[in-house]
């Protein structure tokens, strides 16, 4: 039985000897012919992953394509981009508070509560040779100091050009005679799901480092980290220290900066979180055109989340875009013909999943310009071109710092006007005296005020400017009851001070 086996091998093997020359002359023979692919062709398309007419796969994304290719090395590719990623360290002072503070006799012996330093690290990226740097917000926050380290070993101290803590990034500049490295930033709406990408940044103080993977995921929201709601996910390792740096492509591009990971212990699973680099470059131009806040195109209207119970409502097969809520009167989306009630679903072209999408896709837009918009009205679809224009100022009314004996003192307020409100990161339809900065060793700090409440009344009085509250900050009391609006949430206080 194994001698037959053994000859029917022998047999074959035989006759795929003799045929060898008549399939390399018709190999041959098919090549000649660039109009009629031939075996050869088929074989290296099916090996490179090629899908035929009706595939996805182009010529620039394949599968690796024998042993050589799966040996290739990220190397050049790091050489070129590390040099542009730098580490932040940013210092402060913290305040520390005793219970013997204030204590003459305790005081004498035990002493002041002296000030303690505290500090953080993160990372960095050079996007401009003149020495800007796009870092998280979180890593230099209420820093009184922020240090640079190139990869070069230089060590700078940064100025801060720019922060939001909204989108959680923040400009940085440093100077040198010389021109710094970059990272060009890519566009970020080109990334696919299963795209290879690189994370290089300095986790955990330990020096620059390197992982690569995929991307993940694209659009992802309610991560926790920001108001902003539009992620790169990607399973390249992030650990903390890694705030701030680069995410690249393979063509060498900035597609993303590091900011979170999902974890339970602290350290990576393979959930990293990056911000899309179409807005970091709008972040940067604001900041490089000297800004004082960024500044988001202005409409004039307010929109809310799509609930399947609105979808099925309005006729929509599944809940997506973005509902009009408010329209504010004479703004450029009521010229337009914007309505409340409404439902946007593409903007430029593009859709528009939900409100998240949509004030992601606004804020990389330019002021000044007009975008194109898709919406659903009574049923109907239909398209409208609506300006975008810069937040109304309104009154201009000036800030004021809060003085007295107060639980306010320290506070600077003023009268909400778009602009404002969208400095603070509020509704641009909110009208209100609001907190816009408190000074961080006053009253208003220890009591937990914040850039953003909204003060609505004070001991029974309604407040409705900004002097209001500022007569009510000076009245001869110890008992104090107030009522602010945060987060749309109303909190109210009554306390003795």
């Amino acid at each position: 039985m194994r001698a037959n086996r053994l000859s029917l091998v022998l047999l074959f093997a035989m006759m795929a000897f003799a045929a060898a020359p008549t399939v390399r002359q018709a190999l041959a023979e098919d090549a000649a012919k660039p109009a009629d692919p031939g075996l050869s062709d088929v074989l290296t398309d099916l090996l490179h992953g090629v899908e035929g007419e009706n595939g996805t796969s182009g010529p620039d994304k394949r599968v690796p394509f024998g042993r050589e290719e799966v040996q290739l090395s990220f190397a050049p590719l790091v050489k070129q981009t590390a040099p542009a990623v730098v580490n932040v360290y940013a210092s402060q002072t913290a305040k520390v508070t005793s219970p013997f503070d204030g204590d003459p006799f305790f005081e004498e012996f035990f002493g002041r509560a002296q000030p303690r330093a505290q500090s953080s690290l993160g990372s960095g990226v050079l996007v401009d040779p003149s020495g800007v740097i796009v870092t998280n917000f979180h890593v230099i926050k209420d820093a009184d100091e922020v240090k640079v380290a190139t990869a070069d070993g230089r060590e700078f101290t940064s100025k801060v050009m720019l922060k939001d803590e909204t989108l959680d990034l923040a400009v940085l500049k440093i100077t040198s005679d010389k021109p710094f490295p970059v990272i060009a930033i890519g566009d970020s709406d080109a990334l696919e799901v299963g795209d290879l990408v690189l994370a290089i940044g300095n986790p955990f103080g330990v020096g620059q480092t390197t992982t690569s993977g995929i991307v993940s995921a694209l659009a992802r929201s309610h991560i926790g980290v920001s108001d902003s709601g539009y992620f790169i996910q990607t399973d390249a390792a992030i650990n903390p220290g890694n705030s701030g740096g680069a995410l690249i492509n393979m063509g060498g591009q900035l597609v993303g900066i590091n900011t979170a990971i999902y974890s339970r212990s602290g350290g990576s699973i393979g959930i990293g979180f990056a911000i899309p680099a179409n807005m970091v470059r709008a972040f940067a131009d604001a900041a490089k055109a000297g800004l004082d806040f960024f500044e988001r195109p202005y409409i004039g209207a307010e929109f809310e989340a799509v609930t399947p119970q609105i979808a099925e409502s309005l006729g929509m097969e599944k809940p997506t875009g973005a509902l009009v809520s408010s329209v504010e009167e004479a703004g450029p989306a009521a010229k337009a013909g914007l309505k409340p009630g409404d439902v946007v679903l593409q903007l430029n072209g593009t859709t528009v999943e939900g409100i998240e999408a949509l004030d992601y896709r606004m804020a990389t837009l330019s002021i000044g310009t007009k975008a194109s918009f898709a919406i659903l009205s009574k049923g109907q679809q239909a398209t409208m071109e609506i300006a975008l224009e810069r937040a109304p100022e309104g009154a201009k009314a000036s800030e004021v710092t809060l003085h007295g004996r107060s639980p306010f003192s320290g506070a600077k307020v003023a009268e909400l006007s778009p602009r404002l409100a969208q400095r603070l990161g509020l509704r641009t339809d909110l009208k209100g005296v609001t907190v816009v900065d408190i000074n961080r060793d006053s009253p208003a700090a220890d009591f937990g005020f914040q850039p953003g409440d909204i003060v609505r009344e004070v001991n029974g009085t309604t407040v409705d400017t900004a002097a209001t509250l500022a007569q009510l900050a000076q009245q001869d009391t110890r008992w104090w009851r107030f009522t602010v609006e945060r987060g749309g949430q109303i909190l109210r206080q009554v306390l003795r001070y």
